[in-house]
């Protein structure tokens, strides 16, 4: 059997899914799905995330402003302890990556692993794909801090640094903006085409040097990153962002036909159902604030929500 026993239902109610089935199945195993996973599996529902590998949170090297953690704890620790938990409680958290999904009655029919699994309710937790700048050891630089992708997760640790921001349109602007909260020695490096940067009177204004240069005179060596200027000239960071944006994994929320946002995220209301009855959405692939807490939050609310509209499917009503 997948997960605790189901909830409690009316006995005069047919068990609407067979015992071997999951009653919610959670597509994504990072913050939000892990948390999700909890709360259902708390809820005694049986529960099966399927978790797609790599998770946007095992970027982090040391995260700072993780509650309960006032010395920090890494992506992977993070996301460790959450699965434990998770699975204390009898949730099923299988590795594979659903490759589709679509409505079936009432409820829904995935692929996962060559296999059928249904469900009542889907919660899709799959968040978004960073755009990495095309640097030679990319990876390698982000577990040590030298790139950074996430100024609101750890611009505190930039007091005082000398920072560069990678951007190819306004967004290196705003990432500008924001990062001259914590040094004075902020530059972006524009790589776009020059009508892409719009703003380079605020730049200015703000005191943020510009230095336009193709991606590919960008380095990274050693505990540095240096940045190839005018004139041949080299410029030394302590750390660089990445402001290139993100791409949401809503493949198959789109296949569904659910409502989307003009940045392809998903668009749910104030229990983070979507637009398609029985399909709820949370974390990074929602339109918000991409943080683990915010992640967690949206992840409470939607495995609630679930579990009351399934109280109410089988009957279980307050006048």
């Amino acid at each position: 059997m997948l997960g605790n026993p189901r909830g409690l239902v009316a006995d005069d109610m047919a068990d609407p899914m067979s015992d071997l089935e999951p009653e919610v199945l959670i597509i994504g195993a990072g913050p939000a799905g892990l948390t999700a996973a909890t709360y259902l599996a708390r809820f005694r529902r049986r529960v099966l995330a399927a978790d797609g590998g790599a998770p946007r949170a095992c970027w982090i090297p040391v995260s700072h402003n993780m509650p309960g953690f006032p010395e920090g704890i890494t992506g992977d620790a993070i996301l460790k302890r959450m699965t434990e938990q998770a699975v204390e409680y009898g949730a099923v958290v299988e590795p594979g990556r659903v490759e589709a999904l679509e409505r079936d009655g009432d409820g829904f029919r995935a692929r996962l692993n060559g296999r059928e699994v249904r469900a009542r309710a889907v919660l899709l937790a799959t968040g978004v794909t960073d755009h990495h700048p095309d640097l030679p050891g990319v990876e390698r630089a982000i577990e040590r801090s030298l790139v950074r992708i996430c100024p609101i997760c750890d611009g505190y640790e930039a007091i005082d640094k000398a920072v560069a921001i990678i951007g190819k349109d306004d967004r290196g602007v705003r990432e500008a903006a924001f990062l001259r909260t914590y040094s004075d020695r902020v530059t972006l490096i524009h790589t776009g085409p020059a009508e892409a940067l719009t703003q380079e009177d605020e730049l200015r204004r703000m005191g943020v040097e510009l230095i336009r240069t193709p991606i590919d005179n960008v380095q990274l060596e050693g505990d540095r990153v240096t940045a190839l200027g005018w004139g041949e000239t080299y410029r030394v960071f302590d750390m660089v962002y990445s402001a290139l944006g993100t791409s949401p994994n809503a493949e198959l929320a789109g296949a569904l036909g659910a409502r989307t946002g003009d940045d392809g995220r998903m668009v749910v209301d104030h229990h983070q159902a979507t637009s398609i009855p029985g399909l709820y959405a949370a974390g990074d692939l929602v339109r918000g604030l991409n943080q683990i807490a915010v992640a967690g939050a949206e992840a409470a609310i939607a495995a609630t929500a679930i579990h009351n509209s399934l109280r109410e499917a089988d009957g279980w009503t307050v006048d």
